[in-house]
């Protein structure tokens, strides 16, 4: 048992984990290589695509287990799934799509969805009076991690050049399955009716006192208008992860700019700029939020996110604008992944936020499917623009979604579910 004197172990198993799992957010330096290879745009993002959706799916499973396999076996075996899909793409030579698809999108996916929520309901647990930084923080290394990794494989370790694709993923697989393990050695929930000292439990609706089941959770037009935002203002922050190198090299050299400068260009606005964004945005947005308030951070988040979305396409072109905008977009995307779960915690409950949130984070793999393809077909097209345009106007929706969201109450979702009865419940104005 984790003496509550020491609950910021959690934390620093979290990052551990989540440092890992932001392997997927590492794709863009690999897809250079794959399309030498003879992989088309589109078949990038596929890839990538498969891995969000089975990340999201996978989380699912993991939620409901959690109560009976426990938060450090969990761990442990998405550990191990995600380090052999990675090692298995690498042993099969790196550049088939379909050993690729299996290893690096399917298990790997698998792997990730598994792990990802135990950090994050065992951080909510032991620091109940800090859900948005915690939840931030429990994440920020999932952000982090992806800079890593994209700077290990190039310009800092250059295990592309040195080692090739193939056992440059062999590496990352051994490096991923050791560090997760670690991680979960302070995976543990703590007692029943613990609380920090001077902590006093809520107990009226949006502040995380009523506990909701997933069954009771979908019945409410909460959940449905919390999920359309994280959809579209994740889905937006993914499709601009896979093609955060590919369009600015475009942009870039219709400029003028020579081919080499403008994939080192486009490559540091993914690997410094967005990534370092990214993992900043999570711990920021937490903590904004647990002042803010969570529903009008989203509401900012998302909107902002649109406007940044829109103005990308006239970005792009210029090196230091390309910088600023893959900062901004970088930072916007990453405050996803601390607002939503402690949004989930206020609005579905504290106790309930494992079996919870993994049903919230189906619409981060919607997203991630709809958004990187559509980038990627668009892309193919030669109208990287016009995926940009879409995504930001969707973001802008999202925020007026967000923006409707009041407190569920549970003697509503506890009634049978009827069209009637969703649309009576969905009368928030004035409570």
């Amino acid at each position: 048992m984790l003496n509550p004197a020491n609950r910021w172990r959690v934390v620093l198993g979290a990052l551990l984990i989540q440092m890992c799992l932001g392997a997927i957010y590492a794709w863009s330096v690999f897809t250079p290589d794959l399309l030498t290879a003879g992989w088309s745009k589109l078949q990038t993002q596929i890839v990538f695509a498969v891995g969000l959706a089975l990340f999201a799916l996978s989380m699912v499973v993991s939620g409901r287990l959690m109560s009976t396999w426990g938060p450090r076996r969990l761990a442990v075996i998405g550990g191990l799934t995600l380090g052999g899909g990675y090692a298995f793409a690498g042993l099969m030579g790196g550049t088939s799509f379909i050993w690729t698809l299996l290893g690096v999108g399917v298990i790997g996916g698998i792997g990730i969805g598994t792990a990802y929520v135990v950090p994050i309901a065992v951080g909510i647990r032991w620091f109940p009076d800090r859900k948005g930084v915690i939840s931030g923080v429990a994440v920020a290394g999932f952000g982090f991690g992806a800079m890593g990794w994209i700077k290990l494989a190039g310009a800092w370790g250059g295990l592309l050049e040195s080692m090739g694709l193939g056992m440059t993923w062999v590496l990352y697989g051994a490096v991923f399955a050791a560090l997760v393990v670690t991680g979960a050695i302070w995976m543990i929930m703590p007692a029943d009716g613990w609380q920090p000292d001077g902590y006093v439990a809520p107990s009226s609706p949006g502040t995380g006192g009523e506990d909701f089941t997933p069954g009771e959770m979908m019945k409410t037009p909460q959940f449905h208008l919390i999920s359309l935002t994280f959809m579209v203002s994740a889905g937006a922050g993914l499709m601009a992860i896979g093609l955060m190198k590919l369009f600015p090299v475009e942009a870039l050299t219709a400029g003028g700019m020579s081919a080499a400068q403008a994939s080192a260009v486009a490559g540091t606005a993914m690997a410094v700029f967005f990534s370092l964004a990214n993992g900043i945005g999570r711990v920021a947005w937490g903590t904004i939020s647990d002042k803010l308030g969570r529903k009008r951070s989203v509401v900012i988040m998302a909107a902002s996110q649109g406007i940044l979305l829109l103005l990308f396409t006239m970005a792009a072109s210029e090196a230091w604008t390309l910088y600023l905008m893959a900062t901004l977009i970088g930072f916007n995307f990453g405050g996803n992944f601390a607002l939503f779960p402690a949004l989930t915690a206020d609005e579905f409950g504290i106790r309930s936020v494992g079996k919870n949130y993994p049903w919230i984070f189906l619409a981060y793999g919607v997203g991630g499917i709809v958004f990187p393809i559509l980038g990627g077909l668009l892309g193919d097209m030669g109208n990287f623009p016009l995926a940009f345009t879409v995504t930001g106007v969707l973001c802008l929706l999202g925020a007026v979604a967000a923006w409707l969201v009041f407190p569920p109450h549970l003697d509503e979702a506890k009634q049978p579910f009827t069209i009637h009865g969703f649309i009576h419940n969905a009368h928030f104005f004035g409570r």
